[in-house]
């Protein structure tokens, strides 16, 4: 089906089953422990074989020598694999590094060999034998050193200029010129990467824990030298991905390498210290925002310049995003800067891009306010655009960020909020309020499904679409369900196998638009088949409570596949509407803060998310994963930080006793508002994403009511009590 022209009056409009706060139909497999994870799937093989990774001891050189002859003796062991006996290996589109190393070294813990034994204690005990020696080299670790040497911008992304900024901001009655940093972070899934791989002849099954399962098949395909027919990917539930399981990693690729070698199902995890070092990482930035303005307030200026680091080959954290379309301003100029790093690859996490520029568009809004006098939440409404800013031909096709802040301030009590910072305290907390705007690009991409009638009236959905933890079980089966009118429980969903239509997969909040929008098309189809079989005019048919009616004619669903099932398959393709149409989701964030007066110690007391984002599909599905957004944007805001060893080119704290994350007594009181909207620009199902919308501003909400609390200013993220405790006020 191709989506060509805004979305009419549809099927989905009624509402039934779609738009209702259900809950996830995956929820008792989960919570009864009988949702099979990757490295769970006990049943269906023997004989397993454990793996255990070796990771790289340097951050950059070579491998001199390798002696594996103690492990190989080991007990229990079966093999060791390394480069040198892996066989001649590819390189698919989306590493940068290399999934097996050696004898080069490309960065730290970059995985050089597996030991495979009978049981994972024997295979981890060998791997402690293997004796590597090095040759080091020099690596630059620093993006704060690199930095005045990253002059111009990667070829893939120029400079962006609109009207003159350089004589805008100079001719500014007011000015803002300020730089600030976020730091590396880590995905932090708790599901660690995992997968079991199992060859039959020429074949290979690998179960695994990815978002993307085509990217995941077509690398590995190319990584193996082999058919992409030879290859089946099960990915049917993962426990958490935030980006960090997109691609393809040296989990998957050293489990088939393993199980090839000793004819076994081998399985294989990344120990949780090899996954930061191993696999990806959100990059630090460091962040330049010029703002200029009249005396009312009104931008004439802009501009957002960022930098960050990454391994040859690596993307750019395109953090000047939403600084392109969030606000008015005539004059303007974003840009990237992008250094090479000899640290493990940078790459997507969590709202990549609008997350950490949020962090930081987000406060220099709020230090320009400041200096103009006027009312954060005012200023940003004074400065509100309804069309693209680098072309006002080219209208937003829903954009409520005014609706978002209005109602936000109303709801969070904002005019309770004193504009002088530190002048609340309650006993020994100082007390201050923050907020921000957010916003995250409405992104949607090829997605297809498969669906079938059979002659019970149940409908099954199959698509190599993932749930992370989102819901989409759910959303796409409430989809199905309205599609052709019949309950929920009458809905089987089948997800994550590189057998079923490919999908957009789960990804930069993209999936739930585009994958009910491809179930969407693929039942569009069914309907016509149904319809058919019944002899009644497709055009005309009505398909509720189980029945089929058209022309005064009533006829059981089940019906139409009493002589055999009804299978289709249909995807979605959208054509130029996302050229003609700004399309994107916005969100207020309020944030209440105490600060201990003494120790600088600060607790998030209450938040609140006002959200944009088209048509909710499910409110309780969508609910959980804005606070859970919340949850990732205060440990942004506060303590999330992968520390760099610049002399040694590794993160020192690369497991989570080390890397704090936020726990539940830090999450205080959260409120989640969607607003009523419909956007039929950006599919049929006129819905957009809210997963990564929910992160993008929060961390600076934070930062603003920290600053309103005590009036310290911070702009290196993340804000521990060490950043505060000198400019705390006097008196205290």
């Amino acid at each position: 089906m191709k989506f060509d022209t805004p979305a009419q009056n549809n099927p989905v409009d009624q509402l039934k089953v779609v738009g209702q706060p259900r809950d996830r139909i995956d929820g008792p497999l989960k919570t009864t422990g009988t949702a099979m994870y990757a490295y769970e799937w006990h049943d269906e093989v023997e004989n397993v074989a454990y793996g255990c990774v070796i990771g790289a001891g340097i951050a950059k050189g070579r491998i001199v020598s390798m002696n594996t002859q103690a492990a190989l003796a080991a007990p229990g062991v079966l093999a060791v694999i390394t480069a040198e006996n892996a066989g001649k290996l590819g390189k698919g589109e989306r590493n940068a590094a290399t999934l097996l190393g050696g004898p080069a070294i490309e960065h730290y813990h970059q995985a050089i060999g597996l030991v495979v034994a009978g049981t994972f204690e024997e295979a981890c005990a060998a791997a402690a034998l293997v004796e590597v020696q090095y040759q080091s080299e020099g690596g630059d670790w620093d993006l704060a050193d690199k930095k005045p040497t990253v002059t111009e911008p990667p070829e893939d992304s120029p400079d962006k200029k609109v009207g003159n900024f350089n004589g805008a901001f100079e001719a500014a009655e007011v000015k803002f010129d300020a730089t600030y940093t976020t730091p590396d972070q880590s995905h932090m899934a708790m599901e660690p990467h995992a997968s079991m791989a199992d060859w039959q002849g020429e074949k290979l099954t690998l179960w695994t824990s990815n978002q993307m399962i085509h990217w995941c098949h077509t690398d590995l395909a190319k990584t193996l030298n082999i058919p992409e027919e030879n290859i089946h990917v099960r990915s049917p539930y993962i426990g958490g991905g935030f980006g960090g399981k997109l691609f393809l990693r040296s989990d998957a690729l050293l489990a088939a390498l393993g199980a090839r070698a000793t004819k076994r199902p081998v399985k294989v995890m990344l120990a949780r210290p090899l996954i930061p070092n191993n696999t990806t990482h959100r990059p630090a930035t460091i962040q330049r925002v010029r703002l200029g303005a009249d005396a009312r307030g009104h931008i004439s200026a802009i501009a957002h310049e960022s930098w960050n680091g990454n391994l040859p080959g690596g993307p750019t954290e395109t953090a000047t995003n939403q600084s392109e379309f969030l606000y008015a301003g005539a004059n303007r100029l974003t840009g990237l800067r992008l250094a090479e790093l000899d640290l493990p690859e940078g790459n997507a996490m969590r709202a990549p891009g609008e997350a950490p520029g949020m962090m930081v568009l987000e406060i220099a809004m709020d230090e320009m306010a400041e200096k103009l006098d006027i009312d954060p939440v005012e200023f940003r409404i004074l400065n509100d655009t309804q069309v693209d800013p680098a072309d006002p031909t080219r209208p937003f096709s829903r954009r409520q960020l005014v609706e978002c802040l209005r109602t936000g301030a109303e709801r969070f009590g904002w005019q309770a909020r004193q504009a002088k910072p530190a002048q609340v305290r309650d006993g020994q907390w100082l007390v201050g309020m923050g907020m921000a705007a957010g916003f995250r690009n409405n992104l949607v991409a090829t997605s297809g499904a498969r669906v079938q009638l059979d002659a019970g009236g149940v409908i099954t959905v199959e698509t190599d679409m993932t749930d992370i933890g989102t819901g989409s079980y759910t959303i796409i089966a409430q989809t199905a369900a309205e599609m052709m009118g019949v309950p929920l429980e009458k809905v089987v969903v089948k997800l994550g196998d590189s057998t079923f239509p490919v999908s957009a997969g789960s990804g930069g909040q993209w999936g739930a638009n585009t994958s009910t929008s491809g179930v969407y098309a693929a039942c569009v189809k069914l309907r016509e088949a149904v319809a058919n079989r019944l002899g009644l005019d497709a055009a005309r048919t009505e398909f509720a409570d189980g029945q089929v009616k058209a022309g005064g004619r009533s006829l059981p669903l089940a019906d139409a596949a009493a002589n055999g099932v009804i299978c289709v398959e249909d995807s979605i393709e959208f054509g130029d509407l996302a050229e003609k149409y700004q399309q994107s989701t916005f969100a207020g964030h309020f944030v209440e803060v105490g600060v201990d007066c003494a120790t600088g110690e600060v607790r998030v007391r209450r938040m609140l998310a006002v959200c944009a984002a088209g048509r909710i599909l499910n409110p309780k599905t969508a609910r959980s994963q804005v606070i859970g957004a919340m949850t990732m944007g205060l440990g942004a805001a506060l303590m999330e930080e992968l520390a760099v060893d610049t002399r040694r080119g590794l993160f020192v704290n690369h497991d989570m006793a080390g890397y704090e994350v936020p726990v539940h007594a830090d999450v205080p009181e959260q409120e989640v508002i969607f607003l009523e909207d419909t956007d039929p620009i950006s599919s049929p199902m006129k819905a957009k994403g809210v997963g990564e919308l929910g992160i993008c501003g929060v961390s600076a909400a934070i930062a603003n009511a920290i600053y309103n609390a005590t009036g310290v200013r911070v702009r290196d993220y993340p804000i521990t009590l060490d950043k505060l405790l000198n400019g705390l006020p006097d008196g205290v």
